[in-house]
């Protein structure tokens, strides 16, 4: 069972998008769009604080009928981040997102921040996973 660590080598980016929380959520939407990406994890002082979603922007922009232009970043994230070890299982992240209802993990060993993985991602590694299977009883049917 493959582990986080191997889940972010993987990844086809191994870059890190982060943003602070004073930055505007302009800023923040603007740069999300420019990664194609849908979370930014939220830092200070190379610490993590926080993490933004186009769902926070979604949820706590738009509906509320606020600017993005003006509130800063910090007033929609998301302060209180569940994150996981490097070791953890795929399996082991699909049941934390599943049950908290989450698309975006930060991945942190020792305070550092080493990565995100969202759903997505662990999708695509559950059916690696089980199309390597496949190939394998596939094989041993055929006898080779």
């Amino acid at each position: 069972m493959k582990t986080v660590a191997d889940i972010l080598r993987t990844k086809h980016s191994q870059a890190i998008h982060t943003i602070s929380p004073d930055a505007t959520v302009l800023e923040a939407i603007t740069l999300m769009a420019e990664k194609g990406i849908g979370a930014l994890v939220v830092t200070q002082a190379d610490q993590v604080v926080g993490i933004v979603s186009e769902r926070d922007y979604a949820r706590k922009i738009i509906l509320m009928e606020r600017s993005s232009y003006d509130t800063p970043v910090s007033d929609i994230m998301t302060a209180e981040v569940m994150y996981v070890d490097p070791r953890k299982t795929n399996q082991d992240c699909m049941a934390l997102m599943t049950e908290n209802r989450m698309r975006h993990l930060p991945v942190l060993e020792n305070g550092r921040l080493l990565g995100l993985i969202s759903i997505g991602d662990l999708v695509k590694d559950i059916i690696s996973e089980q199309q390597y299977i496949i190939d394998q009883l596939e094989q041993y049917i055929r006898g080779g």
